[in-house]
């Protein structure tokens, strides 16, 4: 049973840097994600995706599966540096991906810092007191947990079920849950124990 509050889910990036993200901008990829970015037609969502694989393709599918948005509000936004808050439908051209990549994600990188705590900020305003942010990202790190938390605090969330699992498990967990209309049990990031025990594997 899906909860009864209004709730807006904020995905963590790819990393920008690795394997995928070099055959993604490689000039000669001939694959249609790669020739969709340069001609600056490919979307957030499915450029992380493809950077990302499983981990990603379960944030998206479990934001999409379980969207609570207040009226006008986007379902799911996406934490981009440089950018702020991004839709998963905006899209993006091979040189803003490259100019994303060379943006440290680090609390102290004001060029990463500040677009996000202005959308994030704006964000909070337009959508309501009523309304909960649910983090689907690493919430053992603070550099999104700290932003995040200075603009929305106690309406930050996180399925419990994150804690003491690795990106790979957490996007299985989602996906699980999103095919299964399964909706995770959330708590607020807020004094929570974001660290725990390794838990066991998710079966095939």
């Amino acid at each position: 049973m899906k909860p009864s509050f209004a709730r807006v889910f904020l995905l963590s990036p790819a990393r920008i840097g690795g394997r995928r993200s070099d055959l993604l901008l490689r000039e000669s990829a001939s694959f249609d994600t790669a020739v969709r970015l340069r001609e600056g037609a490919a979307t957030v969502g499915e450029v992380y995706t493809f950077i990302s694989g499983l981990y990603f393709r379960g944030k998206a599918a479990y934001a999409e599966a379980f969207a609570n948005a207040p009226a006008g509000i986007p379902r799911a936004l996406v934490i981009v540096p440089g950018l702020g808050l991004v839709r998963l439908d905006a899209v993006l051209d091979h040189d803003r991906l490259k100019t994303i990549g060379s943006v440290p994600i680090e609390e102290d990188n004001e060029a990463y810092r500040v677009p996000l705590l202005r959308d994030a900020s704006l964000l909070s305003a337009q959508a309501g007191s009523d309304c909960r942010y649910v983090l689907l990202g690493s919430i053992a790190t603070e550099k999104y947990v700290r932003p995040l938390l200075s603009v929305f605090g106690d309406r930050l969330l996180f399925p419990s079920d994150f804690v003491g699992r690795g990106d790979m498990s957490r996007g299985g967990l989602m996906l699980r849950s999103a095919s299964a209309g399964d909706e995770l049990s959330y708590i607020a990031v807020q004094g929570a124990a974001r660290r725990g025990r390794r838990v066991p594997k998710l079966d095939p």
